[in-house]
């Protein structure tokens, strides 16, 4: 497994195709840093006695131990241990670590390139190509983002219908050496800063979407990927510095009529593949989000209990009740996660179904309660910020600035009127709403709070997993019988 400095090395010899605000940046450019010092912690805890029973696995291509953001979930203790070992680091860098995207990318495209393989009578090397691809990312312990969301363009059409064929990343071009692919994928999480880029499928197909039923890996500096970064940071510390200052970016990534080599291909016009492949991928993030939001959630909790503390109203009865909520919805989230994890099976829902074997053994986390567990855990993002709001008052929004509390004309009176419960230092409560200003009340809290809404999937898509997954008929039949109903009065 390599280092944190090793892996920023790395980075450092890659070319410049990324793009910020209108310059040419380098993937070590000041403004990245604190996104790479959080995606960072996931090499430098393995270092950590803490950490030792999580963040290791053994590698069942090759036998090694390798770090779990690299592993191919094999029984139900590994997805167990992901899903703790993402909430155990969220914790510590206070919001997402990110680098669940690059395995929860794998984990799909492993078990689908397996069954295209399958489909296509042993014609396609997909899946050994993908093992291959995932030797070397073990071996070397790399990042990888995973490149789902297209554009989409006119959101009423299909992909094949579109006026500009673009708007999802297709096939232009085969060739007896590799595809020429072009297109843009979108709110792409660190992929300015991981040495791979997987890409997926966004949706299921129709055979005449067929050019875009495609997969493949390319590294992060590829020929004609060009990407197009926003950087999330928040406000820099003069004076009073953060414990640990996060941070993240995403990109839109270009694909400029990009060539990439057959070993390199884990899809290529499957369109029956598409959309399985589509809705795994986001079913193992979505159990990935059941330990990093649970995380932001006891951090939410942490807040909202300062909030109330240093406002001196700790023990009002209305904030043990927004307590309480709080921590229902943490917990719920997580235990629908950890029941996804127990019940994990090498298996896949199909609609009409049910449950199916699917992949070559590797564990899939039970869909109903991944997509419970990320619809409760996104719907609620905002109902926690308005405690927050509720319990903080007006302080984070019109707080003074650093230097006014260096500034001695104003030193003394600041910490005199900002100070509210006796028993808490005005230097602790100063430093306690600069923090909950930069959460809630700064550029970057606002993209936090889209990015736990949306991220691995809107509610409104949870919903419907859940709506036409779950066996809403047999509850039905339950009431039926109760209430004395017989079907066969109803008319045909």
């Amino acid at each position: 497994m390599r280092t944190k400095e090793e892996y920023m090395k790395a980075l450092g010899k890659m070319k410049n195709n990324i793009f910020f605000n209108g310059e040419r940046i380098d993937r070590l450019d000041e403004r990245q840093m604190a996104c790479i010092n959080t995606i960072g912690t996931t090499y430098d805890v393995v270092d950590d006695p803490d950490y030792k029973d999580l963040i290791f696995a053994k590698s069942h291509l090759t036998g090694e131990i390798i770090n779990r953001f690299t592993h191919i979930h094999q029984n139900t203790d590994d997805l167990h241990k992901k899903q703790d070992l993402t909430r155990k680091i969220c914790q510590k860098v206070g919001g997402c670590i990110q680098r669940c995207m690059g395995c929860d990318g794998a984990n799909a495209v492993y078990n689908v390139s397996y069954e295209a393989d399958k489909s296509n009578n042993g014609e396609t090397n997909y899946h050994e190509n993908f093992k291959k691809w995932m030797e070397r990312f073990q071996k070397e312990d790399l990042i990888a983002a995973c490149a789902q969301t297209d554009v989409k363009g006119n959101r009423i059409k299909r992909p094949a219908d579109q006026e500009d064929p673009d708007m999802y990343v297709r096939v232009v071009e085969k060739r007896d050496d590799g595809i020429i692919v072009r297109g843009c994928k979108l709110h792409i999480s660190e992929a300015s800063v991981s040495d791979e880029i997987i890409v997926v499928p966004t949706r299921a197909l129709r055979p005449e979407d067929k050019d875009y039923a495609v997969a493949f890996a390319v590294p992060g500096d590829y020929e004609g990927v060009k990407q197009v970064v926003t950087i999330h940071n928040l406000r820099e510390r003069e004076h009073f510095k953060r414990g640990f200052m996060p941070g993240a970016t995403d990109s839109y990534i270009i694909f400029d009529d990009v060539f990439v080599p057959w070993e390199r291909v884990f899809l290529c016009g499957e369109y029956q593949h598409a959309g399985t492949l589509a809705l795994l991928f986001a079913l193992f993030h979505r159990h990935s989000y059941s330990g990093c939001k649970p995380a932001i959630g006891d951090l939410v909790v942490g807040t909202a209990a300062l909030a109330a503390e240093y406002n001196n109203i700790h023990r009002a009865s209305h904030v043990r009740s927004k307590l309480a909520e709080l921590i229902m919805v943490t917990e719920l989230g997580y235990a629908a996660g950890y029941t996804a994890s127990d019940l994990g099976k090498p298996e896949v829902y199909m609609p009409g179904v049910g449950f199916i074997p699917y992949g070559p053994g590797s564990y899939i986390p039970n869909s109903i309660y991944c997509n419970v567990g990320r619809c409760l855990s996104g719907e609620n993002v905002f109902r926690e910020a308005e405690i927050i709001v509720d319990l903080s008052g007006g302080i984070p929004a019109t707080f003074p600035y650093e230097r006014d509390f260096v500034n001695p004309e104003l030193k003394e009176h600041l910490y005199k009127y900002i100070t509210r419960n006796p028993n808490i230092s005005p230097e602790n409560a100063a430093q306690f709403w600069r923090y909950v200003g930069d959460v809630y009340c700064s550029a970057t809290g606002g993209v936090h709070l889209f990015g736990s809404y949306h991220g691995g999937g809107s509610p409104v898509m949870e919903s419907i997993a859940i709506t036409t997954q779950y066996d809403i008929e047999s509850r039905k039949d339950f009431v039926k019988k109760i209430a004395g109903i017989k079907d066969e009065l109803n008319k045909a």
